[in-house]
């Protein structure tokens, strides 16, 4: 198949899909075969209309958690930071609500969310340099929902933590330690943190549906400052195609030389922790989840933002990257999740199928029987009504095109 064809091809889908549910703005993005492919869609806001270009910036949202988990292991690399070591070791601060698990946590257990946190802390720390330290300062307000490292379960709180690490060990802000490790190595020139550094480049706001059925700017943008490391990065299709080369390839950059060893990154996508009958993919590695889809190992991360969505997948035996960013709800998910079925399908031949429902287990059944207070919504999505997480979690587990 020419470039022009694959391009060619890559566009009308996004159009058509885009229009058939009413996406403002989209940008996805395709790397196969040493290439990269855009198609983009509409625009930033239905207040303020511009067009959708490769470079505009929407809000990743869980796709943070990839730049978090690798700045982490180019310490670790450099032997700064070690993966086993107790959290504690590099913020002896650290009060969590269990004091076993305030000794026990390690690096490790952070990065494959075996950590025991609780979701996380809806918690407003402000916008200056201490928002970091005053957010993990309030860690011991979150529940231990299971004992450290005896199941996954997935923590923003944890994340977070994770770059406070950084922080500490770097003695930088978390926003710059990543600039400095990443951002400026890779020329990943249109990802933000700051919100002075977003407002003067072109960039997307969220849109939700309202109760006229109509679409309207997402207000409140983003969260604080305290919650980057698990969610704050606002980047560019062209930039997450970079990114996601990055990943693909053996650590080396040309300017920069190597910025983190080939085992490191292979490492970073092996599974340690297996998700049984999970959304988000078979296996959790570090800062990525893993899947195998119709024979072929695909990782990837999930993300979602306030009326905007997020979808990075990797294929690395194929050298295949697909990105996907839409900026309005609740169609963003389906939507992103639409073009990775389609791009899998169309540029390596690998078709997703959905998969069978697991046998019932009564057991497991009355072990999940429990009152959720405020943690869960019935509510309608694709012509079905179910009972699942909050639209701001339920996003995040849409990871490689499955619903909960």
């Amino acid at each position: 198949m020419g470039d022009d064809i694959r391009y060619d091809a890559l566009s009308e889908f996004v159009a058509a899909a885009a229009d058939e549910v009413r996406m403002p703005g989209v940008a996805v993005g395709v790397r196969c075969g040493g290439r990269d492919i855009y198609a983009c869609q509409g625009v930033t806001s239905v207040e303020n209309p511009v067009l959708v270009d490769p470079d505009t910036a929407f809000l990743l949202g869980s796709v943070t958690k990839t730049y978090t988990a690798t700045a982490l292991m180019c310490l670790v690399a450099d032997g700064q930071v070690n993966l086993e070591a107790p959290v504690r070791d590099y913020l002896p601060e650290l009060r969590l609500a269990d004091e076993r698990a305030t000794t026990e946590i390690t690096v490790r257990h952070l990065l494959n969310h075996t950590s025991g946190l609780g979701w996380g802390l809806i918690a407003d720390t402000g916008e200056g340099e201490d928002a970091l330290a005053r957010y993990v300062g309030r860690l011991g307000e979150l529940e231990q929902v299971a004992r450290c490292g005896a199941r996954a379960s997935y923590s923003q709180a944890g994340f977070n933590m994770a770059g406070r690490i950084l922080e500490k060990v770097t003695e930088l802000s978390y926003e710059d330690a990543i600039a400095s490790l990443l951002f400026e190595p890779l020329g990943l020139a249109h990802s933000y943190f700051h919100r002075d550094d977003v407002m003067t480049r072109r960039f997307c706001v969220g849109h939700n549906l309202g109760q006229d059925d109509r679409l309207h700017v997402a207000r409140l943008w983003r969260r604080a400052r305290g919650d980057n490391p698990a969610g704050g990065l606002v980047s560019s299709v062209s930039d997450q195609l970079r990114w996601a080369a990055f990943h693909l390839g053996d650590g080396y950059v040309n300017g920069s030389g190597r910025v983190l060893p080939a085992a490191a990154l292979a490492k970073m996508r092996e599974p340690t922790v297996p998700l049984r009958g999970s959304t988000l993919g078979d296996a959790i590695g570090l800062g990525w989840f893993v899947r195998e889809i119709d024979g072929v190992r695909a990782v990837g991360h999930s993300g979602t933002a306030n009326g905007q969505f997020a979808e990075l997948l990797l294929v690395p035996e194929r050298d295949f990257a697909v990105v996907s960013l839409a900026n309005a709800g609740p169609d963003g998910l389906a939507f992103n999740q639409a073009v990775v079925r389609w791009a899998l399908d169309t540029y390596l031949g690998v078709t997703h199928r959905e998969p069978e429902p697991p046998p019932y287990n009564e057991a497991l059944a009355r072990e999940l029987l429990r009152r959720y207070d405020g943690n869960a919504t019935l509510g309608p999505h694709g012509g079905r009504r179910w009972l699942g997480a909050p639209r701001r979690i339920r996003g995040e587990c849409r990871a490689f095109g499955r619903t909960p």
